[in-house]
């Protein structure tokens, strides 16, 4: 009996699913709609995604996928039962081209109907935007809130009632993503969690190759990864215990002030450098050294000595290979000049010119790919909330960017305004939206749904750090500007041990 009723229940999903193929939605093609049960699940092979690894799907689901004109495809996952009432869109990173599946299915199982999209290409890299100037405003802005709209169109047809609550989860590209929709669409979502967010596009990839800049064109200024494990360790001495426990974490970076002079090479413990000192893994040359002090300075315009773009921040030396290591830059800052700002594929990085070239990406592309506007005023009105983190090791977004745009808000709105809607919380020693020596795994989205929906707002979030399957280390993040601090008692790898001030 059991079976025969799993059996007619199946065909009752399948049937109600398969029915959306035939839902006609403005400038849209529904392509598919199927059921899909709980299990091994293979994304589809892509140009940008050749060799997709497979998934678990954790519940039963009709899948639907979709194209809105141009060519934005999406993709709708919508559980087959114990729907949460939820909607959730979830984002992209680097330059997308493919559908978050694995996010989608973190989503699914719990309990949301999800979507995400390609924003408008599936072509790996940037070359897709050689003079195209409509797949730009797609990645820009348009792909995320038109999945938005059809998706939730699809979650009502599908369920009988739209849904209650919508949110969107994104790091990266989606956490400028989740700005964007902030900034411009503040109606499409109750509540947004903006991690490590691209947002300052056309200053963010200037600055990307600031580190470049400082080590790649001159053999003498190279920073091996000896020599940045010497910055690393220079760092945690002058910093690390300034949270009341040395542990290997930088958790205020802000009041760091390490020098990377001190580890300049010297002869015989003499004072006094000679022309020629001896160089070894534990120390730095003098060019090394005014290297390092670039990277973790702000980019500046040459002429006007106006700042680009943050530097990196002390405690995340070993992660800096990703943008200094070499022996060529960060691809997507170089993809994206050659492609969006030059229309040049053979564009020379080296060519770079930190004043007009910065103007010229800002001339064609700050209005439409940047999101910072700090007006959040009508996503505030309408009941919204926004969480953001950032990791403090973050070796592809510099994180003071995400503070300097919660600052910018404040600006706006007020401190006092901005805390009943905004949080950021920073996390110590997390590498670029995931991983690193700190505490990098949490969950954020349980947050934000008591805030949009219980009016609690998150006090902390307490993140973990796992080696080899088990977690050995939990800390409180806490809302910026506070710190989590050691209390002086209890294990320093234990999250109750710590207070946020």
């Amino acid at each position: 009996m059991r079976a025969m009723l799993l059996e007619l229940a199946f065909a009752a999903n399948a049937a109600a699913c398969e029915s959306l193929k035939s839902l006609s939605l403005p400038e849209t093609t529904i392509l598919s709609a199927d059921l899909v049960p709980a299990g091994a699940f293979t994304p589809p092979i892509t140009p940008a995604a050749q060799n997709p690894r497979p998934l678990q799907i954790p519940v039963e689901m009709c899948r639907v996928a979709g194209v809105v004109k141009p060519q934005v495809n999406f993709e709708v996952w919508l559980p087959a039962s114990n729907w949460n009432g939820k909607f959730q869109g979830v984002g992209g990173g680097g330059f997308a081209g493919v559908i978050s599946y694995g996010a989608m299915a973190t989503a699914l199982g719990r309990g949301y109907a999800t979507a995400s999209t390609d924003t408008g290409h599936n072509t790996p890299g940037g070359s897709w935007a050689l003079n195209r100037p409509d797949l730009i405003v797609d990645y820009a802005w348009r792909a995320i809130h038109e999945m938005t709209i059809k998706s939730k169109l699809i979650v009502e047809k599908f369920y009988g009632n739209a849904p209650n609550r919508s949110y969107f989860v994104g790091c990266s590209t989606g956490g400028r993503q989740g700005l964007m929709e902030a900034q411009r669409f503040p109606a499409d979502y109750d509540g947004i969690i903006a991690g490590a967010p691209a947002n300052y596009f056309t200053h963010l990839l200037a600055g990307s190759l600031w580190p470049a800049a400082a080590t790649l064109n001159d053999e003498a200024t190279r920073l091996s990864l000896a020599k940045l494990a010497a910055l690393n360790k220079g760092a945690l001495a002058a910093c690390d215990a300034g949270d009341g426990v040395a542990d290997g974490l930088i958790s205020n970076p802000l009041a760091c002030e390490f020098d990377p002079g001190t580890l300049l090479c010297r002869r015989g413990g003499s004072l006094d450098p000679p022309s020629d000192p001896p160089e070894t893994d534990a120390c730095l040359t003098q060019p090394q050294i005014d290297a390092a002090r670039k990277i973790y300075a702000y980019s500046y315009n040459p002429r006007t000595k106006e700042k680009i773009f943050p530097g990196m921040a002390p405690g995340s030396e070993i992660t800096w290979t990703a943008m200094a290591g070499g022996p060529n830059p960060f691809q997507i800052p170089v993809e994206f000049y050659k492609y969006f700002v030059y229309s040049d594929p053979n564009w020379d990085w080296k060519t770079f010119d930190f004043d007009k070239d910065v103007d010229l990406a800002d001339e064609k592309f700050a209005k439409l790919l940047n999101a910072v506007d700090p007006d959040l005023s009508a996503f505030k009105k309408r009941g919204g909330k926004l969480i953001m983190y950032h990791g403090w090791n973050d070796q592809l977004i510099q994180p003071y960017n995400s503070i300097d745009y919660c600052t910018s808000v404040q600006k706006k709105l007020g401190i006092r305004d901005t805390d009943d809607f905004v949080r950021l919380f920073m996390a110590p020693g997390m590498q670029h939206c995931s991983g690193g020596v700190g505490p990098n795994t949490f969950d954020a989205v349980s947050a934000l749904e008591q805030w949009v929906e219980k009016a609690t707002k998150p006090a902390q979030i307490v993140a973990s750090h796992t080696s080899n399957g088990v977690v050995d280390r939990t800390r409180p993040l806490c809302p910026h500007p506070l710190v989590a601090s050691y209390k002086g008692v209890g294990g320093s790898d234990e999250a109750g041990s710590f207070v946020c001030k």
